[in-house]
């Protein structure tokens, strides 16, 4: 066998390769990347030299018109315009988000099938705290603007960012016991699934029927496919375009194709693992049998791997792929590019907030027509999430159908809740799909929302960060 000789440049790309998956694998660092979007976003939109410019990019059209030729009057018979009102901003939010909500319903399927949610015993706690920490915060958004224009955006503050929220605590380290951390995370996963079901049942458009039962038709199909134990990838890549199509054109938001699919991609693996250790064997006595030998010229060579072999580990990786159920290997796959480009890309669309003035920031205005969409997202993430989260957890453990994270106490568990008002992806995503009533005043209520999730957000964290490390301190002491 040859060996390659190592040079400088070779060590320098590969600490670089090394420093960059490093960085990439740090719980934090999707979280500090869409910050750093977030901050961008809002100088594009509010820097005289590209406030326009970046306002105009999003509103690009992206529809393709077909059209037939022209009559003698002059008309035409056919003027279909695909896919209907398609821009730069909608292709963020109703395609590359059905990427993201894929990606959380494999993650729920996950924790439903064979984690932190696969039992009623563990999903319990978790599943009733997550129901607490979207109530309350629509409770105290009602409260704010019951009887105005604005109590459709209820369902702003009832999301967590898992990202951001996961993030922080791994920041924290040691601080937060490892239960509690469990805790968090399983309280996002099914807060993510509470938060898809708002949007599904609350935020879509006009149900167009026939479409819809088309659409349910295909994933009857799809589903039957499933159990029948097909796990060629392909045979749900294709359906899963146009359960996309239709869900669009149905009415219903287009990312809930997403998480539907989600729900449809087998867990089963292709490849069973007796075949795997035979099949395994028998392609490494072919790599010693093809040593020495080149099937092309007929002629000995010290190269490895020569052209045989190279067939050989060709087939043993993909094998060894599908001895992976297909969901576990998307999940995989995707999570790098939705953290981060996916994310940072609807950041950069989404939270760029254009403000006028000062006033904006002011969010503590009440009107009786708006009510304070401000007011409303704001507490409702702050207090709202961490109160919410705290009195289910409660309510569960004295109804002894949960029990108390192991090692945890109750103002920890508090602290942690307060994490939970971290909403910033979902609540921005939700804060886009509201209003759409109201179509001259929409624009001022959402931008509202931004700056108050962003608001609220931001002091979620802070005062959870500050509450975890006071109540470690005094636990230490």
């Amino acid at each position: 066998m040859r060996l390659i000789p190592t040079y400088k440049w070779a060590k320098n790309v590969r600490a670089v390769r090394l420093t960059n998956q490093s960085f990439t694998r740090k719980p934090w660092a999707s979280g500090l990347i869409l910050i750093v979007c977030v901050i961008i976003a809002m100088l594009l939109a509010n820097l005289p030299f590209t406030r326009g410019l970046y306002h105009n990019l999003l509103n690009t059209s992206l529809s393709m018109s077909i059209q037939s030729p022209t009559l003698v009057d002059g008309s035409h018979v056919i003027d279909w315009v695909f896919p209907k009102g398609m821009t730069v901003e909608k292709f963020i939010n109703d395609i590359l988000m059905v990427i993201f909500f894929f990606t959380v319903g494999l993650e729920i399927k996950r924790e439903v099938s064979c984690g932190e949610l696969s039992s009623p015993k563990k999903a319990m706690m978790p599943v009733i705290a997550a129901a607490g920490g979207m109530l309350m915060p629509a409770i105290i958004y009602a409260l704010f603007n019951h009887g105005t224009d604005a109590v459709s955006g209820w369902g702003i503050p009832t999301a967590t960012d898992i990202a951001f929220a996961v993030g922080i605590m791994s920041i924290l380290g040691d601080r937060v016991p490892i239960s509690l951390k469990v805790f968090l995370t399983a309280l996002a996963i099914a807060d993510d699934l509470g938060a898809i079901l708002v949007v599904a049942f609350f935020y879509g458009g006009q149900i167009n029927i026939a479409l819809l039962a088309i659409a349910l038709l295909l994933l009857a199909a799809i589903y039957i496919m499933n159990r029948m134990g097909e796990t060629r990838m392909m045979f749900y890549l294709i359906p899963a375009i146009a359960v996309w199509f239709l869900f669009y054109y149905a009415g219903i938001h287009a990312t809930m194709s997403g998480v539907v699919m989600a729900f449809m991609i087998p867990m089963k693996a292709r490849y069973s693992r007796a075949y795997l250790t035979h099949k395994n064997r028998e392609y490494e006595r072919r790599l010693f049998e093809y040593e020495n030998y080149d099937d092309v010229e007929g002629e000995t060579t010290e190269e490895f791997p020569n052209d045989l072999q190279r067939h050989c580990l060709r087939r043993m990786s993909s094998i060894s792929n599908n001895t992976m159920g297909m969901s576990y290997r998307l999940e995989h796959a995707l999570n790098p590019w939705v953290n981060f480009c996916i994310m940072p890309i609807f950041a950069l669309a989404n939270a760029g907030v254009e403000i006028p003035d000062l006033s904006y920031f002011n969010i503590f205005q009440w009107t009786p027509e708006l009510g304070s969409v401000g007011m409303g997202v704001f507490f409702g993430l702050l207090l709202g999430k961490p109160i919410g989260i705290t009195l289910a957890s409660f309510l569960a453990i004295k109804c002894k159908v949960g029990e108390m994270p192991k090692r945890a106490t109750w103002p920890m568990l508090f602290a942690v809740a307060c994490l939970g008002g971290i909403g910033f992806t979902m609540s921005i995503f939700v804060d886009t799909l509201s209003f759409g009533a109201y179509p001259d005043i929409c624009e001022h209520l959402r931008a509202s929302g931004k700056i108050a999730v962003l608001l609220g957000s931001l002091c979620s964290g802070i005062m959870g960060s500050i509450l975890i490390h006071l109540f470690h301190k005094l636990k230490a002491d």
